[in-house]
């Protein structure tokens, strides 16, 4: 064990990010008849959802923040062993000895794709711009260990005014409120990217809304998209003004968006394409071909309750819905993909306690089981605090086939369960879903929600009472008791720290403010001769990949 809590952090994402990457590395070889794939370097795959935006300081999905990572770059990335290491940046940060002030020295050969260099301004504009109240950015509260951060959110202090600087074109300094023991691997994602003033100034209201609006800076360049939340086709080429471009080995990489596993299925053992995703049936009966493996994720999917709303203020119908879920039946039969049951918020094999190594959901413990007796107890009890018989539910989710399938099980699981409960799904396209959700428009919401960094945090801090991401409203003091000493008083002390966290996850557990369903696993069926796509997060890493 390292002996810094940023050092041990850093490690053990790299190793997360290593074991996964071997699982893809590892698909059995063989002829999977796939003929795409070739030595022009280029070949296909199917995405689940159309892109809902893909501005840097707006962009919350896991859909835009895969195309921002291959298109563009921040100061850290992951290498192909999986390694964290300067992209951006030519060098690792100077860090003082008081964890608060960073200074960051820029590569000189990097430049956006109009040739324009790429300078510490991009850097101070873009984490501006994030955080500037008219942004009104779901993402901005990465930025909250940035001094004045706050100051700016209450509106006390201008966006110029957060921890950042250009000391020269080449040269950042970056100031904190607190020490930051995950802050390489902040500044790795979307939010910390440079953002190119020019480019934006001169699309306006169109900035993003297409490839023709957008500038880049990392492997490859956008093509052939058309518009945020409708395009179903789109391109990763190869960008030659990139600064490691010699490293960067596929020319082109195409994107078609299909919904049904089914027909994915037909497209891959036609030819057509080079990697599905698969789940339920489809999933079990591919286990045996040469093409398939399994992706485990740092991925946790949960559904929120609207507590806006009288019904789902109360805490025994919380409950009641709950305990009415098998997940280890979910996980088994009706997704199929090795997906695992959830026992609480914060996934396996993530996150370590800082003296012991026990995993988080080791020391957290289970706090949840399929109990349909106490599901009707808890729900006679709601009935009676509420006065009421009946209740109508409307269950909202994207319409990627693995969320239809989720949700239609859970409709018949709490249907089943409680009586004189009526559940309504809801499967709507993802930026109708994330839409819907920033609107508090729904009654339950399917989320999934993958680690950009291995720390409990990434997870337990989405439902603060003032996080932009609580679209269900859960609100308890004693919660954010625990999260903001892990984040303030308590973060230069590891052991303290994970004890927060821990407290804070029972807190969310014991009160049923979120409902953990699953923890994420992708099936694949993968042309066996595409190698090196690296699991980035919930998102994959072209930069590596080649054909064999």
């Amino acid at each position: 064990m390292r002996n810094t809590t940023l050092g041990y952090l850093l490690a053990a994402a790299s190793l997360t990010i290593l074991l996964s990457g071997c699982g893809s590395s590892g698909a059995k070889t063989g002829d999977s008849g796939q003929k795409s794939a070739n030595d022009e370097q280029t070949f296909s795959v199917v995405a689940k959802q159309e892109i809902p935006s893909i501005d840097a300081s707006v962009t919350n999905d896991v859909v835009g923040w895969g195309v921002l990572k291959n298109t563009s770059e921040g100061l850290f990335r992951a290498d192909k062993d999986g390694k964290l290491i300067p992209a951006g940046a030519a060098e690792s940060p100077k860090i003082s000895e008081d964890g608060l002030t960073y200074t960051i020295k820029l590569r000189e050969d990097a430049v956006w794709s109009t040739g324009d260099p790429v300078v510490a301004a991009d850097y101070v504009y873009g984490w501006q711009r994030t955080v500037a109240p008219k942004t009104a950015s779901e993402v901005a509260y990465l930025f909250e260990s940035i001094k004045n951060y706050q100051a700016i959110m209450d509106g006390q202090a201008p966006a110029e005014d957060l921890g950042i600087k250009a000391l020269n074109d080449y040269e950042l300094e970056v100031t904190l409120e607190v020490p930051v023991p995950y802050m390489e691997s902040l500044l790795s994602l979307p939010p910390f990217f440079p953002q190119n003033e020019k480019t934006i100034n001169k699309s306006g209201e169109k900035y993003a809304s297409s490839s023709e609006h957008m500038v880049y800076n990392g492997p490859f360049v956008l093509s052939d998209f058309e518009g945020a939340g409708t395009d179903t086709k789109w391109s990763y080429v190869k960008n030659e003004k990139y600064w490691d471009q010699a490293n960067v080995k596929m020319e082109k990489i195409d994107f078609d968006v299909v919904k049904e596993d089914a027909t994915a299925l037909n497209l891959f053992q036609d030819g057509q394409t080079d990697d599905i995703v698969v789940t339920g049936e489809l999933a079990q009966q591919m286990v045996d071909d040469p093409a398939f493996f399994s992706q485990d994720m740092s991925n946790a999917t949960y559904v929120e309750y609207n507590q806006t709303k009288k019904e789902f203020q109360n805490e025994n119908i919380r409950k009641a819905i709950s305990y009415a879920l098998d997940r280890q039946t979910l996980v088994d039969q009706v997704l199929g993909d090795g997906s695992i049951a959830a026992t609480g918020l914060v996934p396996k094999n993530m996150s370590f306690n800082p003296e012991t190594e026990a995993d988080f959901v080791k020391d957290s413990g289970n706090h949840l089981k399929y109990d349909p007796e106490k599901a009707q107890e808890s729900w006679e009890k709601a009935q009676k605090e509420l006065g009421i018989d009946t209740l109508k539910i409307n269950l909202l989710s994207s319409d990627a086939d693995s969320a239809k399938k989720v949700v239609e099980y859970m409709q018949g699981a709490i249907q089943g369960t409680l009586k004189g409960v009526t559940v309504e799904v809801s499967s709507v396209p993802l930026s109708v879903r994330l839409e819907r959700g920033n609107q508090g428009d729904f009654d339950m919401i399917l989320v999934g929600w993958g680690a950009e960094y291995n720390d409990p945090s990434v997870f337990l801090e989405l439902f603060a009472s003032d996080n932009i991401n609580n679209s269900g409203k859960y609100n308890n003091k004693e919660f954010d008791k625990y999260l903001k000493a892990s984040a303030t008083t308590d973060a230069g002390n590891p052991k303290a720290r994970w004890t927060d966290l821990l407290e804070a996850e029972k807190v969310l557990m014991n009160t049923m403010g979120v409902c953990p369903v699953y923890q994420k696993a992708e099936a694949h069926l993968r042309n066996p001769k595409v190698k090196g796509i690296l699991p980035s997060g919930p998102e994959y890493d072209y930069k590596w990949t080649f054909i064999e």
